[in-house]
């Protein structure tokens, strides 16, 4: 990780779409819950070593949202903490 770019965000929340069929959307955020990343991944893309799941990511600060709402930062920043405790980084979840 660079240290002067990179954010290590942590998977948060994963939900299915309700506007396409078979999408995933994972959502991954900073330790204090404001800011966020969004990602999406056809259901069938889920298969194989290359396409797991991590705890964690390292991204652009250009590739984060802001979380605006209070209870979702909040709930963001808990989550995040919980998964940072029980997982390394790189570990498939």
């Amino acid at each position: 990780m660079d240290d002067d770019t990179d954010v290590r965000v942590w998977l948060v929340e994963r939900t299915y779409s309700d506007d396409e069929q078979n999408l995933i959307i994972l959502v991954y955020a900073t330790p204090d819950g404001s800011r966020y990343f969004r990602k999406e991944r056809a259901l069938t893309s889920f298969t194989g070593a290359a396409r797991e799941t991590t705890a964690a990511l390292d991204v652009s600060p250009n590739q984060l949202g802001a979380v605006d709402d209070p209870e979702t930062r909040e709930r963001y920043a808990t989550e995040a903490e919980r998964m940072a405790d029980e997982y390394d980084p790189a570990e498939s979840v």
